[in-house]
């Protein structure tokens, strides 16, 4: 497409996708964005455009990178669905078995699907989360190993924001002996060819796109008031969102949220390290491209990632919603992999995988289909407009389809 700040291709039986993708750039809706759709082994849409910092001087190039923040768990999870395969990790283990400092201070049952599927109750950090030591691995998970659980381990769901990363990561390298980035890059990045990674290298830094985030503590402010509304007033399901909002749980899962409205995410300390809940960065061709080959059957070029049975597995419900950390909405997990998403695309067909990201973005596999989507931006949208485009974008799509 030759529109102005737009480059890539896009399949004429595609151009509506493409026309919403360009106008979400060119109406200043989207600062700069990325977008990928492969369809049955094919990449019928691969766009991009607009800017990568917020004051326009850097346009976004077919080789830009940026922090897809939560859409890391899925790559995690497939890293986790290798091992599975490879009868190297079992889901119903104690977590103990493969760390045994973890089993200690209520966490001695934890299973490892526990941790897959956000039941673990340990969501948080009991102790001042330490964001100035992104680069401390051993920091982060000898904090989670001592500490106690917020909850009983396997009782309920409550979305692991930040410490799914290093409590699933830490298993994976007590298993392989290497890092969850490293494993990533050297198991699945380079067989498959994925511009992907899980902490940069110090020459991908010039490629990064700026992320632009919001302010959001007017939001939960807002959140709040329903506190103070009495439950005969309110619906089932505002009912369930405020328990939630009285338990606290958000509160303590996204503690490290003072990177809201702030530049620390756009840091060489951030990008560099290893967060593998939150700090993932990479194009849409290559997130869709992981998603497809999933959706295709697990194999391409003579690499086998996951054999179907495998991808049935990760991809089928292991736990059901309500969240208690993502404001009692029904959220369903696979191994990882989030299989109904409110407000998202993911979950508006039966057989879709994948995982959100809180800037916006949105990537999934489709297994009925053979489809793997991807939509990456730069700018935080307030809370009701956070999925539009990528919401608009599917929407397109599966009319066509």
């Amino acid at each position: 497409m030759d529109t102005a700040g737009i480059g890539g291709h896009c399949d004429p039986r595609f151009d509506k996708v493409g026309e919403i993708f360009s106008s979400a750039i060119e109406s200043g809706f989207e600062i700069g964005a990325s977008l990928a759709i492969e369809y049955q082994g094919e990449m019928v849409v691969d766009l991009w455009g607009g800017h990568q910092d917020r004051e326009k001087t850097k346009l976004w190039q077919e080789n830009t990178i940026v922090n897809v923040f939560s859409v890391t768990k899925g790559v995690v999870a497939t890293c986790a669905a290798r091992l599975i395969e490879q009868g190297l990790l079992d889901i119903h283990q104690k977590v103990s078995h493969y760390w045994p400092e973890y089993g200690c201070n209520g966490k001695q049952d934890t299973k490892v699907i526990d941790l897959l599927c956000h039941r673990a109750g340990m969501f948080g950090f009991q102790e001042e989360l330490p964001i100035a030591e992104w680069r401390n691995w051993q920091k982060f998970t000898d904090l989670l190993a001592a500490q106690a659980p917020f909850r009983e381990p396997g009782a309920s769901q409550g979305y692991h924001a930040l410490t799914f990363g290093w409590l699933v990561g830490e298993v994976i390298r007590r298993i392989d002996g290497r890092s969850v980035g490293t494993y990533f890059s050297e198991e699945i990045a380079k067989p498959l060819g994925i511009d992907f990674k899980i902490g940069v290298d110090e020459s991908d830094l010039s490629r990064c796109a700026d992320t632009l985030m919001l302010d959001n503590k007017s939001t939960l402010a807002v959140l709040k008031l329903i506190s103070y509304i009495p439950d005969i007033l309110l619906s089932r399901s505002l009912r369930g969102v405020k328990g939630a909002v009285n338990s606290g749980d958000y509160s303590v899962a996204f503690a490290a949220r003072g990177l809201d409205g702030g530049d620390e995410i756009n840091s060489a300390e951030w990008r560099l390290a290893e967060v593998p809940a939150a700090n993932g960065h990479g194009t849409a061709a290559s997130l869709a491209k992981l998603y497809g080959v999933m959706a295709n059957g697990g194999e391409r070029d003579n690499f086998r990632l996951l054999t179907p049975t495998t991808i049935e597995q990760i991809s089928s419900v292991h736990s059901k919603g309500p969240d208690t950390v993502l404001f009692g909405l029904p959220y369903h997990f696979g191994l990882g992999y989030m299989l109904n998403a409110p407000l998202t695309p993911i979950g508006s067909k039966s057989r879709m995988f994948g995982h959100t990201g809180i800037g916006g973005e949105v990537t999934f596999g489709d297994l009925d289909n053979n489809l793997g989507f991807s939509f990456l931006n730069n700018r935080q949208h307030s809370l009701n407009n956070l999925y539009k485009t990528a919401n608009d974008l599917s929407k397109a799509l599966y009319k066509i389809l």
